[in-house]
């Protein structure tokens, strides 16, 4: 595999866990259960759990609709910024 490829692996799975952690800090920083947070942003407690522990991630407009609930760019969502 060449360097580009593992520099390529390497920055996804860093997007995937900054994103996951920064989900988990953003909820309890608001004091959401995650009940509460898939309701406001129209998903469900369990996508959450899994968003929240790196199992999947959301697509594009569920990542716009939790960066405007919180109020911030899907670049600062995503660890990017």
């Amino acid at each position: 595999m060449s360097t580009y490829f593992r520099c390529k692996l390497s920055s996804i799975r860093f997007v995937k866990e900054a994103f996951a952690a920064n989900l988990r800090a953003l909820r309890k920083s608001y004091k959401l259960k995650q009940t509460e947070l898939a309701e406001k942003i129209g998903t469900t407690q369990r996508n959450i759990s899994y968003w929240e522990n790196g199992m999947t991630q959301p697509d594009i407009d569920t990542l716009a609709r939790i960066a405007d609930f919180f109020d911030i760019t899907i670049d600062e969502l995503v660890g990017r910024k």
